[in-house]
């Protein structure tokens, strides 16, 4: 029977609650022509609800950050000083608060939600399971007394039969509530809940109730109003949660419709019992046997009521305002008549984009979200907060950004429609859970409706983002660029605006793949010892050619980029296979490829090996140290030399900067049982044998370490003189001597810092070394190597001319000459080559930096006091390799 209830005109309301609730209600109260006030916090300061409202007021000072939106008295007085008519409490903070209901009541303002005595009975969760025993509605079973200490909670616990589920009386969204599945973890458990209920509702009162395993979470929507009018808008189902807190809503169910009347008359049997008036939600879970069991009524908005408003056409929220003035459910602006007039067309997902990390235990994110892009469409609905580009994402705060919710004809087909929105979305700046909800958006169970609560638990493979998902590249390529504008690169350190670069010519070379025979094919030809002696007998010089590794490490840094070096390394194999070999890998290599150029060095290893498989590949090794700035393991330097020769290397350069034998000896092991490819072992020359007064490094000292590298198993003996330091006729003397006493071919390397070196070269040659190493001439000289194109060209004629083409070399020297100059800020400043360096001995690779790091240091003034203290070093350290 229908009572009546005096109407009230409401023209202005206040929204005690925040973010998009705030928002939606402000929206449905702008439709119906009323004013609208909203409250906000300090921190909340630029949050948008403040702004759409037609009147803000900030409540609470600057340091309370969330608990003025608790504060009943405050938000009162906002109300009574600005003529305010009613109060609609959103969800959460004070909407379930009955004393708060009461004090709007004493004030003379309307609440916009359930009267006082219907919050008395079904607000409490422990009150309501009485209402609900009176209507014979099916419950689990629960606590029987007040739970005010941890025995009474054991107690309690212990005759309901574990596992129990302690939650708190006075409000939902999973605070206050706790899995216990043992009489040993009720302690911490009840504190910890009555703790949480306290700070998020402002009452500690826990109660225990039967925790039933992994049913479904399903509620009714209820509408009532003042006169006597109760109607449901069908069920929701809510069993996707994570920490039982709702993720994602469906809307109907696929509940028996025998199982669903039973929900339905359960529900509005328990509000007509307490003459329930405006809207609400009766919970229940539901286990597989389609048992019902009652767990609470919220009597308040829903977060997901916008799915049940898609499938029936219901405006519940503007109904609720309606309803609080006193109409009836048969208003024109509700058109209730009765429940036959409650449709339900179609299915409905709503899903709640978090700043959260699905993949740390939905850990919150905060910071600063830099870019804001929603998605839309047919059948796609947003509910938003303060969502945009720009806006900072507080700890204080309910981490939910937006609500999506989309509607179609069929389940499946609205989590098509949703999974194309999500995936639509660009939010940077902070992690979401969005590629967790596109995950479920896919899963087959989710998609025929049979989720239950423990879906995420069972499904973590849920939480792993697809592949390819969310690469921000846009975001990325804006941020460096903006960097870059900037702050300029972190490692350039001059830029020149003005400067034009030309464009680099590739040689031209034959692309059939047929490659003619070289050193590489050579060896395999032959095998390692053959191999050997077959350099060693040959008449002509051969040439390593550095320009790929050891001359921009010398000259630039070693900021040769992929890019360039593959334009040309096909080309350089079959133009020159008569090259003993390419040095392509090793030295500082790795170092500036993964740390500088964000390159993998194995990639550039393999790409070479691939463009020229005809020439031997060399790398430079340090004994201990393999490619990195400490010693190692054995097995580790084993297990890098296989794999590098897996990958493409043939000789092996093992260098120990002291000369420690120790420190090669293994690695030369491993060289030659391991691998099929060539130890080429080092000696570092250093001082100057010819000199009377130097004769700690003495020409005996050279012939002795190369006697026992021979013995230790080196294939090759190489003399690094990394300084530059080795004379022309001392190169002739010595080459001559080891000759004598060892039976390896000999390789030569220097640095041409002096600017003599080619000279060096040829008395070395004259004397019979087998290879030396060179760099193209526009990558020669200065701290790299002697010029390989003129010295091809002194020795034509000569008896051990090796007749490389003179004409492809410099075409290949142009090309490196323009692209050179694209590497301009790292080049060493050298301009001449210096005699100084036999004084400071400084090697090749390591002056070209000093000037760059001494002025990094603010002290490019001393730079010559530097070098000068190198020589002083050396000598306290008695005169070192």
């Amino acid at each position: 029977m229908e009572k009546h209830s005096e109407i009230h005109q409401i023209k202005k309301l206040l929204v005690a609650n925040r973010g998009e609730i705030a928002i939606r209600v402000f929206r449905a109260a702008t439709e119906l022509k009323i004013q609208t006030v909203g409250v906000y916090t300090y921190e909340d300061r630029y949050s948008l609800h403040r702004y759409k409202a037609d009147q803000s007021f900030q409540i609470g000072d600057e340091t309370e950050p969330l608990k003025p939106y608790l504060d009943i008295e405050a938000i009162i007085q906002v109300a009574k000083e600005n003529q305010v008519d009613a109060i609609h409490p959103g969800y959460g903070f004070l909407s379930e608060n009955v004393n708060f209901a009461r004090r709007c009541e004493e004030e003379g303002i309307i609440f916009v939600g359930p009267k006082v005595s219907a919050m008395l009975q079904l607000g409490d969760k422990v009150a309501a399971k009485v209402v609900a025993k009176a209507v014979d509605v099916p419950m689990i079973p629960d606590s029987k007394i007040k739970l005010e200490t941890v025995d009474q909670a054991t107690s309690e616990a212990e005759r309901i039969g574990f596992p129990v589920m302690l939650k708190a009386a006075a409000g939902g969204g999973g605070r206050g509530m706790r899995v216990v599945r043992s009489a040993n973890e009720i302690g911490g458990s009840f504190l910890d809940a009555k703790n949480e209920a306290l700070k998020s509702f402002g009452d500690d009162t826990i109660f225990i109730e039967k925790y039933i395993d992994n049913p479904k979470h399903i509620e009714v929507q209820i509408l009532g109003d003042h006169h006597g009018n109760i109607v449901h808008l069908f069920e929701r189902d809510c069993s996707v949660q994570r920490r039982f807190q709702k993720v994602i809503e469906i809307a109907p169910s696929i509940l028996k419709q025998e199982t669903k009347n039973k929900l339905f008359d359960y529900a509005t049997r328990i509000a007509r019992y307490v003459d329930y008036n405006n809207a609400g939600t009766v919970e229940f879970l539901v286990d597989k046997d389609e048992n019902i069991y009652f767990i609470e009524v919220n009597p308040r908005i829903q977060v997901e009521h916008t799915i049940t408003e898609e499938i029936t056409g219901i405006d519940i929220v503007r109904s609720q305002i309606i309803i609080a003035a006193g109409h009836p459910l048969s208003h024109s602006q509700i058109f209730i008549h009765s429940q036959d007039d409650v449709k339900c067309n179609g299915w409905a997902i709503q899903c709640r984009i978090t700043t959260e990390d699905p993949m740390n235990d939905f850990k919150p994110d905060y910071g600063t979200i830099v870019a804001y892009r929603n998605a839309g469409g047919y059948g796609i609905r947003l509910d938003e907060g303060s969502s945009y580009s720009g806006v900072k994402i507080s700890p204080f705060f309910d981490s939910m950004l937006v609500k999506v919710s989309a509607s179609g004809r069929t389940l499946k087909g609205a989590a098509v429609r949703l999974k194309r929105t999500l995936r639509e979305f660009r939010i940077r700046g902070v992690k979401t859970n969005i590629p967790f909800l596109i995950n479920v958006m896919d899963d087959e169970t989710f998609k025929t409706g049979t989720a239950t609560v423990g879906f995420i638990q069972e499904n973590q493979n849920l939480l792993v983002p697809q592949r390819g998902y969310n690469k921000d590249r846009g975001t990325k390529l804006l941020k460096y660029l903006a960097e870059l504008k900037v702050n300029g690169h972190p490692d350039v350190k001059s830029f020149d605006p003005t400067k034009v670069f030309r464009k680099p010519i590739v040689p031209a070379y034959d692309k059939s793949p047929v490659y003619p025979k070289g050193t590489k094919d050579l060896l395999v030809e032959m095998g390692r010892e053959k191999f050997v002696e077959f350099i060693k007998n040959e008449k002509q010089i051969y040439y390593t050619d550095t320009t790929l590794r050891d001359a921009h490490q010398s000259l630039f840094a070693t900021r040769l980029r992929n890019h360039d070096m593959m334009k040309v390394v096909e080309g350089m194999a079959k133009n020159f296979p008569q090259l003993f070999s390419l040095e392509v890998w090793g030295g500082a290599t790795f170092d500036v490829c993964m740390r500088f150029l964000h390159e993998d060095p194995w990639d550039r290893l393999r790409a070479i090996r691939k463009a020229a498989p005809n020439v031997l590949l060399q790398m430079l090794f340090r004994g201990s140290n393999a490619v990195g700035y400490a010693a190692y393991p054995d097995n580790v330097l084993e297990k890098f030399i296989v794999k590098s020769a897996e990958n493409g290397i043939d000789v092996f350069r093992i260098f120990d900067s002291l000369n420690w034998l120790e420190g090669m000896t293994h690695s030369i092991k491993i060289v030659r049982e391991k691998t099929n490819s060539l130890a080429e072992a080092c000696i570092c020359y250093t001082g100057d044998f010819m000199n009377p007064d130097r004769q700690k490094f003495n020409l005996q000292y050279y012939v002795d370490l190369a006697i026992e590298l021979e013995k230790a198993g080196a294939h090759i003996l190489a003399i690094k003189d990394m300084a530059g330091l080795l004379k022309p006729y001392a190169a002739e003397i010595l080459v001559k001597e080891l000759k004598k006493h060892i039976s390896i071919p000999i390789h030569l390397h220097t640095h041409d810092t002096s600017s003599i070196q080619s000279s060096t070269y040829m008395k070395a040659i004259e004397a019979g070394v087998d290879v030396v190493d060179v760099a193209l001439a526009s990558m020669s000289g200065l701290t790299s190597q002697p010029n390989f194109n003129s010295l091809v060209a002194a020795f034509q004629g000569h008896e051990r001319e090796n007749s490389i083409d003179l004409h492809a070399l410099n075409a290949y020297s142009n090309y490196f000459e323009v692209v050179r100059e694209y590497y301009y800020p790292f080049e060493s400043e050298l301009k001449a080559g210096t005699a100084e360096v036999y004084d400071h001995e400084i090697p090749g690779g390591q002056y070209s930096n000093l000037l760059p790091q001494a002025r990094g240091l603010g002290l490019e003034d001393k730079f010559e006091t530097i070098k000068h203290n190198y020589v002083v070093v050396n000598e306290m350290f008695g005169d070192i390799v």
